[in-house]
């Protein structure tokens, strides 16, 4: 399929390029502000790295946090990591010095991985709504319905429900012809930015795309405002003024990362589709934004949320500064 996307594609001159190459533009109007993009998305990549790496680092060297609330956490900053590690190294080279060619096999293979991850990265999500419920709603059954058992088939769940709603993509956008351009007014291979340079019929594509992403952002959020609905009626009928509180400190961090993820990704998806007098630079920053912000942010809300997080992480870091101390004396 690769090589019939190759030949299926032509430059405008049909001459001095690769017709088996992309080129990512990078942000279209915003060419001066490159550099200085650069540095935010520099800051954003290691943010993300440190951050969901000692998260991982955390959860795993301490037995207590080895629960299934902690364990989700571990999944969703894994996926935080794959898809900003599939986006921050091109995006990095096309701010800094426009590198932005990308072969088709390359373009589609990120393609794949970016939003799929996401997907994984919302069931994730919706799988820590249900835990909150469960602990709320239901605590005497939390042990026997969140085993470790369950909490395998869920992150098996979500890496194949991602890897399997988002397999026809690639193989649908390989059909097509790409008879005009092969510059893509992106900063990454976005799915339908790539489709808008095919010619002939796309509404398969068009269609396709819009159903899965319905399937996984309108139902996940769906899912997740029930949740929350139920657990806001528990919390209401507690008669402890303590009791509430706790509950909802419980709920507070993924209140906060629900909004991070999906606030940018709902701006995303409805000016993609509907604002079509949105200027194009407005798009490619919130496709970024939806992409770089939520991983980077998610760890540090759980540090900031989660009091046995944040005592672990304080208490590995002191630990850290003991060993440099010792072994400078």
């Amino acid at each position: 399929m690769w090589s019939t996307l190759g030949h299926n594609m032509e430059s405008p001159n049909h001459t001095d390029v690769d017709p088996s190459v992309f080129f990512l533009l990078g942000i279209p109007g915003l060419e001066q502000f490159h550099l200085w993009l650069s540095l935010l998305v520099c800051g954003l990549g290691t943010a993300t790295i440190v951050g969901n790496i000692t998260i991982l680092v955390v959860v795993a060297t301490e037995p207590v946090l080895h629960k299934p609330v902690y364990l989700f956490l571990c999944m969703l900053s894994t996926t935080d990591l794959a898809a900003s590690l599939s986006t921050v190294p091109k995006l990095l080279a096309i701010l800094w010095c426009g590198a932005g060619y990308i072969s088709a096999s390359a373009c589609l293979a990120q393609m794949f991985f970016i939003h799929a991850f996401c997907m994984m990265e919302s069931t994730v999500l919706l799988a820590m709504a249900f835990d909150r419920y469960v602990a709320i709603c239901h605590p005497l059954h939390y042990a026997t319905v969140l085993t470790d058992t369950m909490i395998a088939l869920i992150g098996v769940a979500a890496v194949m429900r991602g890897s399997l709603l988002m397999l026809p993509c690639p193989f649908l956008i390989g059909c097509l012809n790409f008879c005009q351009s092969h510059v893509i007014l992106h900063t990454y291979c976005e799915h339908m930015a790539v489709v808008k340079l095919a010619c002939g019929d796309t509404r398969p594509n068009r269609v396709y795309g819009l159903t899965a992403a319905l399937l996984v952002i309108g139902v996940d959020l769906f899912c997740i405002g029930l949740s929350s609905a139920f657990i806001a009626q528990a919390v209401l009928c507690l008669l402890s003024r303590e009791a509430r509180s706790k509950a909802l400190g419980t709920c507070g961090s993924h209140v906060c990362v629900i909004l991070i993820s999906y606030t940018p990704a709902l701006f995303s998806f409805f000016t993609h589709r509907f604002g079509h007098h949105v200027p194009v630079h407005i798009h490619i920053l919130l496709a970024n934004v939806y992409l770089l912000f939520p991983p980077a942010l998610n760890p540090v809300v759980y540090e900031i949320q989660t009091k046995e997080i944040r005592k672990r992480v304080v208490r590995v870091f002191q630990s850290g500064q003991g060993t440099g101390i010792k072994a400078s004396e």
